[in-house]
């Protein structure tokens, strides 16, 4: 039996014949009692009846789904105009949800999710500290048709790679577990990063934060990993691939590797951050490859996005 159905035959069976006295309550009431519960729910119970239904779509519900906060956020929007004249805070919720909206004068983008109205962020490249990043010879600013940012950066080839992101923690949803993911491409001829690990942390600025090492390979979610035979060669002393050994299994390299988004972007998670309640101080998501002294090139980063981690 599908939820809603279940949980709709659930509550009328509850309510028995004291269900009747709930359509004498105010409608009022009944919206104070759902802005209890969360967005699934009342969406669930607004089949329950007619007043339900009513209750479950007025302003007094949803505003309470939403960041308390949210006018801030949007002002700041390319889209406020736009957000401010949706007929209620029900379609704006759930505009809010399906597609992320431009703030910060285009350089972080805002959305929530659907289920819990839980925030979520992404920095964009441009808000992000990329060492060298403003020179020609190693970065390139560019703009792509697939990111929701004006301009994206292609990393042209460096043997110093340190991207570095921060956000405070009170723009977060308080007492959620968060997780931030370098969000990028590879493009044709990418090289220096399938065989190289690069090192991500993320924590508050001035405290200890967990390091690991990840790939960010294309070929993500093989089951071996190869000990590769490298040669120096041409401009800048880049590495070359010119063999393998044998496979090496994929738990003994301490990495992880890309997954594909739905924006045809791929993302790799570089750690995960609980966020208390009243939890101040910046958030530092970093991103590194500075020991091997190998040159690599072929990457576009569209930003870092820091969303709350499901399950």
């Amino acid at each position: 039996m599908p939820p809603q159905k279940h949980a709709t035959q659930t509550a009328r069976k509850n309510l028995g014949e004291e269900g009747m006295s709930l359509n004498v309550l105010p409608e009022g009431c009944i919206a104070n009692v759902l802005a209890f519960t969360g967005p699934r729910d009342a969406c669930r119970l607004s089949i329950v009846s007619s007043l339900f239904k009513s209750a479950g779509e007025s302003d007094a519900v949803w505003e309470r789904f939403l960041p308390r906060d949210y006018q801030s956020i949007i002002f700041t929007s390319d889209s406020y105009v736009l957000l401010s004249s949706l007929s209620s805070k029900k379609e704006l919720y759930l505009r809010l949800c399906e597609k992320p909206i431009i703030i910060d004068d285009g350089k972080k983008s805002f959305s929530l999710v659907k289920k819990s109205g839980k925030k979520c962020y992404m920095l964009s490249a441009r808000d992000l500290m990329i060492v060298w990043g403003d020179t020609p010879t190693y970065w390139r600013w560019n703009s792509d048709s697939s990111s929701r940012f004006g301009e994206v950066a292609e990393l042209i080839g460096v043997c110093w790679l340190e991207i570095c992101g921060k956000i405070n923690a009170t723009m977060l949803s308080p007492a959620t577990l968060y997780a931030a993911y370098l969000v990028f491409k590879p493009k044709e001829g990418a090289y220096g990063l399938d065989y190289q690990p690069v090192e991500v942390g993320v924590g508050l600025v001035g405290s200890e934060n967990g390091k690991r090492n990840v790939y960010l390979d294309s070929q993500r979610g093989r089951a071996h990993r190869y000990h590769l035979v490298r040669r120096r060669i041409g401009l800048h002393n880049r590495s070359r691939i010119v063999g393998m050994q044998e496979p090496v299994p994929a738990s003994e390299n301490n990495g992880q590797h890309p997954k594909e988004r739905g924006d045809g972007w791929l993302e790799i998670e570089l750690g995960e951050f609980f966020c208390k309640e009243g939890e101040d101080g910046e958030l530092e998501m970093r991103v590194q490859e500075v020991k091997s002294g190998d040159w690599k090139g072929g990457l576009t980063v569209e930003g870092i996005e820091i969303r709350p981690k499901e399950g």
